[in-house]
């Protein structure tokens, strides 16, 4: 038996699925994204007239994306300390990876779960970060 759950306050999904599933005393989390609430801006990009991403800034991704993950722990009865594995696709390993790692430090300096970095060709929103999560409930 599982449970779904969606937080008032992360980015609508892009698809039909929920923000996160409980079953048992996990919690997995859908894909989480650096964007918005309620906008179409994205923090940290730049598009031109057709909508291709012409800059991003990785840093201010990442902030976004951390807080959206904190939103849907929470939402969904669990805490940024619950996570055991966090698995993160960059759009850009080598431009990306530094400032990306020193940011993930500060905020896991703590709770340290296990963790997978994949560079993948493309998200589906122009973004540069995506994190899927496993957290305890």
């Amino acid at each position: 038996m599982s449970e779904k759950f969606d937080s008032d306050k992360a980015p609508d999904p892009v698809g039909a699925y929920p923000h996160a599933r409980k079953v048992g005393n996990l919690l997995f989390l859908s894909g989480v994204g650096p964007r918005e609430k309620g906008s179409k801006d994205i923090p940290g990009v730049t598009l031109d007239a057709e909508g291709n991403v012409t800059a991003h800034d990785i840093e201010a991704q990442c902030h976004s994306v951390f807080k959206n993950v904190k939103h849907v722990l929470e939402a969904s009865g669990s805490s940024w300390d619950d996570m055991v594995d966090v698995t993160v696709f960059l759009t850009d390993m080598k431009g990306d990876f530094k400032k990306y790692n020193e940011i993930y430090a500060e905020y896991f300096k703590d709770n340290q779960p296990c963790r997978t970095t994949i560079e993948i060709s493309s998200l589906p929103t122009p973004i540069a970060i995506e994190l899927k999560v496993i957290a305890t409930v």
